[in-house]
């Protein structure tokens, strides 16, 4: 158990994913994304083992990600923000988003 203000330290924001690139370096395969979180956060990049969706469904889709973890190195890749998803068995990591538009940089609350 932890208590609100634990959950309230963890930062998450919704982004814009504006770039995705191929992550062939990566032991499980990923893709490298770019994600805009407004003028607050900023741009930042992630690595991302959601390659069931191809690169075309994410350029330009909204995403949930924890912005206030330190960056994690991935190989020669410093991913600086932690994509969320639900993880699910049959499908993988499927994503959490909002399910309506909301600005870059919303936090979840």
């Amino acid at each position: 158990m932890i208590d609100i203000d634990q959950f309230n330290a963890v930062d998450m924001r919704v982004g814009r994913v504006v770039a995705v690139e191929d992550f062939p370096e990566a032991r499980v395969p990923a893709w490298k994304l770019t994600i805009d979180f407004g003028p607050e956060v900023g741009v930042k990049r992630s690595s991302a083992q959601i390659t069931h969706y191809s690169a075309e469904e994410l350029l330009d889709t909204l995403v949930v990600a924890v912005v206030n973890f330190p960056p994690r190195r991935i190989g020669p890749f410093s991913s600086e923000v932690l994509v969320l998803g639900a993880l699910d068995a049959r499908n993988g990591v499927v994503l959490l988003r909002p399910d309506r538009a909301a600005e870059p940089g919303s936090r979840i609350a």
